[in-house]
């Protein structure tokens, strides 16, 4: 068996810390925490996701309006133990170019479009954390039959906890975070 490579090895005994995830260059692309654990994204992204995330980032950069921001590729610093990075989100903090990650009240929406191999994490351990984080919107995008399928979840505040909002095929519309409508069919060729 290969020896781990030094940077892989946490630097104290109770694990990994949020602001450890900027100094480590080493690792690959879209490393998260989760519970003090490094997760990377090492499997080969399929194109449906890497599509799908597109379309949705430039749909919601272009109804946005102004004050919100769409983000993709940036991490969540939910706490000193967490900081998920979510496929896409929506903020209402300025652009920042040196920017690397953004504070649970500086996000109105999560976006998490399901792969296998984080099916697992997007449908119970973020629900849960960005729930409980205050993060007010979360989507979850599944496939089926080759369509994207949003899964729509506003957060109950008294229990911050996530309530079912909808399920939308074909087309979406919400009046929250703000007034958007997509087509579902039309975000793939």
């Amino acid at each position: 068996m290969t020896a781990l490579p030094d940077w892989m090895h946490p630097p104290r005994p109770e694990g990994w810390l949020a602001e450890d995830l900027d100094h480590l260059p080493q690792a690959p692309r879209h490393t998260e925490l989760i519970d003090g654990a490094l997760v990377f994204m090492m499997s080969p992204q399929r194109s449906w996701h890497s599509r799908l995330t597109t379309a949705l980032t430039a749909a919601l950069m272009e109804q946005a309006p102004e004050g919100f921001e769409a983000e993709r590729g940036m991490t969540i610093r939910l706490d000193a133990r967490n900081r998920p990075e979510p496929d896409l989100l929506v903020t209402t903090v300025p652009y920042e170019p040196d920017r690397t990650w953004f504070a649970p009240e500086e996000v109105r929406l999560v976006i998490e479009v399901v792969s296998p191999e984080s099916a697992h994490r997007d449908r119970t351990v973020k629900l849960r954390k960005y729930a409980e984080a205050g993060i007010p919107h979360y989507w979850c995008v599944e496939e089926e039959n080759g369509a994207p399928v949003v899964h729509v979840y506003e957060l109950d505040r008294p229990t911050s906890a996530y309530a079912p909002a909808g399920i939308f095929r074909q087309e979406l519309r919400r009046t929250v975070p703000f007034s958007l409508g997509l087509d579902l069919d039309g975000l793939l060729p």
